[in-house]
């Protein structure tokens, strides 16, 4: 084929058939995508801000003060030996991720919806790009974290090259929840108003400002269905090194996330061919 018949070629768009024909491989074709939606969405939450990724640090820091003051100071909740700020700062910082990331990718469709009726792209991209955006925070939140330990005397150890994993996981976790609300959201825009309610009790729901030691012995594998609990047990398992490695509660959320994952790609894919007719 010439080079004038090849910028000529015609390219067929044809609905998907099958349940498993999650058209993976057209999301890996069009991966430059969604580097330049990432790259967008960071330049969009940075620019004109006076404070630039600082604002990555103070969510995460005003609510360890407020968890501190309250429950450490007040009411006094154990914290498995370790300085309050430490303990609660190790889990809101993978929790300040997940919650943002499937903030994000629940709602991107929508956010993007001009875009998703102009032009054809995979719509997976949507939200895997709305998980990747948050990582900047993440790294920059992590940073501030190791300061606060070596603050406290404490030195990471080699645990802490388990992050990466760990952040993975918490990325695939949030994709599987805005896989299954993203479609929801396209045509129930009760998912917008929701969503923060529902991620408030889950965060309550999960060991971020008491330790998993204060769950009784026999409901502990019944509270370790919340995928978060292995997650942020996980977490603080990594970075602080000071706790038993949560092996029950980081298996289940594996398999919890795996199970969520591909009932997600599934729904997302059967409900794809009508976000643009819908939004």
């Amino acid at each position: 084929m010439s080079a004038h018949d090849a910028s000529r070629a015609v390219v067929a768009i044809r609905p998907r058939t099958g349940w498993l024909d999650l058209g993976l491989d057209e999301v890996w074709r069009q991966r430059e995508l969604l580097y330049f939606l990432v790259w967008r969405d960071l330049k969009v939450r940075y620019s004109q801000a006076a404070l630039g990724t600082a604002w990555s640090i103070i969510q995460p820091v005003v609510a360890v003060t407020i968890f501190t003051v309250i429950f450490g100071l007040f009411a006094q909740l154990p914290s498995d030996g370790l300085p309050y700020p430490v303990f609660a700062f190790s889990a809101m910082l993978p929790w300040t991720y997940f919650s943002e990331a499937v903030r994000r990718s629940s709602l991107g469709l929508v956010g993007d919806g001009e875009l998703v009726k102009k032009v054809y792209f995979p719509r997976l991209i949507i939200p895997m790009a709305n998980i990747f955006s948050p990582l900047m925070d993440f790294a920059v939140s992590l940073v501030a974290l190791v300061v606060l330990m070596l603050w406290y005397g404490m030195i990471p150890t080699l645990a802490i090259l388990a992050v990466p994993v760990l952040v993975a996981l918490a990325a695939l976790m949030a994709l599987s929840v805005g896989l299954l609300l993203g479609p929801v959201n396209v045509r129930y825009r009760d998912v917008m108003h929701t969503l923060p309610f529902l991620l408030q009790i889950w965060m309550y729901a999960t060991p971020i400002v008491y330790p998993l030691s204060m769950v009784p012995d026999r409901f502990k594998l019944l509270y370790s269905l919340n995928p978060a609990v292995g997650l942020i047990e996980g977490f603080r398992w990594a970075v602080l090194g000071r706790t038993e490695f949560p092996l029950t509660a980081l298996a289940i959320s594996v398999v919890v996330t795996a199970a969520a994952l591909t009932a997600g790609l599934i729904w997302f894919k059967r409900e794809e061919r009508e976000f643009a007719d819908v939004i």
